[in-house]
């Protein structure tokens, strides 16, 4: 992947630190390279839904907001990325002490980014996949 901002990674990093609502779920980025984010939740009693597995919402928000990360990476320091298109397959109940996301971004156009991201759940170790999903992100200007 080109390198368009030699900042991407604390840029890309903002992006967690600074959403209120990713602070109140807990999501933090792992690790950051051109292209590529890998990120975790540490699963806590408020992300379950009332059959107790691990709610949709919160593996989605998981597989987005990662994506975005993934494509602020590839981007200039003069713009943002915004997610226009998201589609998620559930593969599988998820349950464990753990969600981890990883996003790799498929193809950086100049006005469309798109990326794949999979969610694997952790539970005594061992990783399984449960969720896909691909997400669209335009090629904004960032605010002045």
């Amino acid at each position: 992947m080109e390198i368009r901002n030699p900042d991407y990674r604390q840029r890309a990093t903002a992006i967690f630190s600074d959403a209120p609502f990713i602070n109140d779920l807990g999501i933090e980025p792992l690790s950051i390279s051109p292209g590529f984010v890998e990120s975790r939740l540490t699963i806590l009693p408020r992300h379950l839904q009332q059959d107790r597995f691990i709610h949709a919402g919160v593996q989605a928000t998981l597989a987005d907001h990662t994506a975005g990360a993934a494509a602020f990476s590839v981007i200039g320091a003069d713009q943002l990325v915004l997610t226009s298109g998201f589609s998620i397959n559930l593969m599988s109940a998820a349950s464990g002490e753990e969600l981890r996301a990883r996003a790799q971004v498929l193809k950086a156009g100049q006005r469309l980014i798109c990326v794949e991201s999979s969610v694997y759940a952790i539970s005594g170790g061992v990783e399984k996949l449960v969720a896909k999903a691909m997400v669209t992100l335009a090629v904004l200007p960032g605010p002045d």
